[in-house]
């Protein structure tokens, strides 16, 4: 045996201690006190939105929309950009549009509902409804220099600043601005009916605060703010407003804003202040690539979802109005690739969605913040390559992993039950320092209205790396019967996976029937029956819960 070859088998057995305390699971134990409600749970995390409206009414489109629909019946909101964009309705990265408004040679208004009449009616017809964003400016409106280019080039892998074109400048003239809010807003209660539009959300553009949406001063937005908000209000005077959707919290530009809506000159009535009837600002994660694998960014994500809320609580008229998080999303940009973006078709993305939900649950609830809702900047990108790797829901209409967490958060209750769970990491470890020492293997047990109990569970870190599994026990008590067995469901490497079956199959970029077939089968959650043992109010069940997994269990007769 020569020298090197006798280093090399002394590395391996050396290597082997480690690679069986790798694979060793770690033990946890979970307590629940299923008699002891702790506080309330709110469905924040029902809304989604997109840059691409005209996505809705394709095909894949459609079929997404159906799957979120069956989310929470009427009471799922999409949110999209470019909804009263110039253009022929031809959906592109970052872009759509519904020519809604075009002037005559003379400059007289003309109104054309159809394309956006079909993206609304894509929603509703699905059981989803609008978080209306006005905007953008069309381009007959538009006060863009002479020469500007109205739609952007943009596409992956560009300069994001490529984006900012003619669409991101304020109205030539505020009156007709208000005059096309007004008419879309009369047209919406026509063709829908009042009561059904009162249901919907308005607010008027979208991160007003970066200059790759907005071309002109802060108070200049005011402005725009005011005259679109008024216009809704003439039309229907019960409407729901709010915004301003800055990116991030907002800075000087969102203490600018909430004084302005609270105690500020309104542009429009010269009266103090604007209607207000909910707050929204983003707050996004910061992923990076680091030793060859992607590292997550949650403590970024968390430490500005903190300083929105800092910031809604800083004017006490306004410090209880609902809050939305109007894009809550592990990065920036949905449609832009990269190496730190590999993340986003496995079960990274869908056990980070868990870990990071959970947190905003708990932060809303220690700022005593009226959270209403967390949007999901994600939705899908029609006919693109098979797992491209974008920030979406589902690839070629077939769900990923991270759309079977929202199904599982469908299934929890309204109601927290008392829980002990020393495994979870604190939330303030997770915003100083995010998850990158121990494992986050975290819980959040509920009771549902109809008397179940529904235990979330997730194993979290921020590193795409493999790890060890969890053991877990968990302990109940304070049950009305003990049941034979609980219902579970999973998401992880092995179950309710396309991509992990995609991957089997050679990665084929042109699956055919049977193929997608598979896929379609693969993504889907099927419920186990777990056993369960004790008596007298008391029981334990044991799961193994591996890396990056997402388990839902469900006691029925509670």
């Amino acid at each position: 045996m020569t020298i090197s070859r006798t280093i090399a088998s002394l590395s391996v057995l050396l290597a082997l201690p480690q690679l069986v305390l790798a694979q060793e699971a770690r033990q946890v134990m979970i307590s629940v006190d299923t008699a002891k409600p702790a506080g309330k749970l709110p469905p924040v995390w029902r809304f989604f939105g997109a840059d691409e409206p005209n996505y809705a009414t394709m095909k894949d489109g459609r079929k997404l929309l159906v799957e979120l629909g069956e989310l929470k019946k009427g009471a799922v909101y999409f949110r999209a950009h470019n909804l009263l964009s110039s253009g022929d309705g031809t959906a592109a990265f970052k872009w759509g549009s519904s020519n809604a408004y075009t002037e005559t040679k003379d400059g007289k208004p003309v109104y054309d509902w159809k394309v956006v009449d079909g993206i609304i009616d894509a929603y509703l017809e699905r059981g989803v409804r609008p978080y209306l964003q006005i905007g953008f400016m069309p381009e007959a409106m538009s006060a863009a220099p002479a020469g500007t280019p109205y739609q952007h080039s943009w596409r992956p892998g560009f300069d994001y600043k490529l984006i900012a074109t003619g669409w991101t400048y304020p109205p030539k003239d505020y009156e007709k601005w208000a005059e096309l809010v007004y008419q879309w807003t009369l047209h919406n209660i026509e063709k829908y009916g009042k009561a059904e539009v009162e249901k919907w959300y308005f607010e008027v553009w979208n991160e007003p605060n970066s200059p790759f949406y907005w071309t002109a001063s802060p108070e200049e937005f005011y402005k725009l703010h005011d005259y679109a908000i008024g216009a809704v209000r003439r039309a229907l005077p019960t409407a729901r407003v709010g915004g301003p959707d800055v990116a991030g919290a907002g800075g000087a530009f969102m203490d600018g804003f909430l004084k302005h809506v609270s105690s500020g000159k309104n542009y429009v009535t010269g009266q103090t202040g604007t209607p207000t009837d909910f707050l929204s600002f983003h707050a996004k994660g910061k992923p990076e690539f680091v030793d060859g694998h992607v590292r997550m960014g949650i403590a970024t994500h968390l430490r500005e979802a903190d300083r929105g809320f800092t910031k809604v609580l800083s004017i006490p008229s306004l410090a209880a109005k609902p809050v939305v998080i109007g894009e809550s999303d592990p990065e920036g940009c949905a449609a832009c690739p990269g190496p730190q973006n590999d993340y986003r078709n496995g079960t990274m993305y869908s056990s980070y969605t868990a870990a990071s939900f959970a947190r905003i649950w708990e932060l809303a609830e220690r700022r005593k913040v009226n959270l209403e809702g967390v949007l999901s900047w994600s939705f899908e990108f029609e006919d693109q390559p098979w797992f491209a790797g974008y920030r979406q829901l589902s690839t070629n209409g077939v769900d990923l992993p991270v759309l079977n967490v929202f199904r599982l958060f469908a299934q929890l209750g309204d109601t927290k039950l008392a829980t002990v769970n020393a495994a979870q990491i604190s939330l303030d470890q997770a915003m100083a320092k995010g998850i990158q020492g121990d494992a986050d293997i975290g819980s959040i047990a509920t009771r549902t209205a109809d008397g179940k109990v529904a235990l979330l569970l997730w194993h979290y870190h921020d590193d795409d790396v493999a790890g060890p599994a969890a053991q877990v026990t968990i302990s109940l008590k304070g049950l009305k019967v003990v049941p034979a067995g609980a219902k579970l469901w999973r998401v992880d490497g092995d179950h309710a996976n396309a991509f992990a079956a995609w991957k089997k199959m050679g990665s084929p970029q042109s699956p055919d029937q049977d193929q997608y077939a598979q896929l379609e089968v693969a993504s889907v959650m099927k419920a186990e029956t777990v056993a369960i043992t004790g008596s007298r109010g008391a029981a334990s069940i044991a799961l193994a819960l591996p890396r990056q997994g997402v388990a839902l269990l469900v006691l029925d007769g509670q």
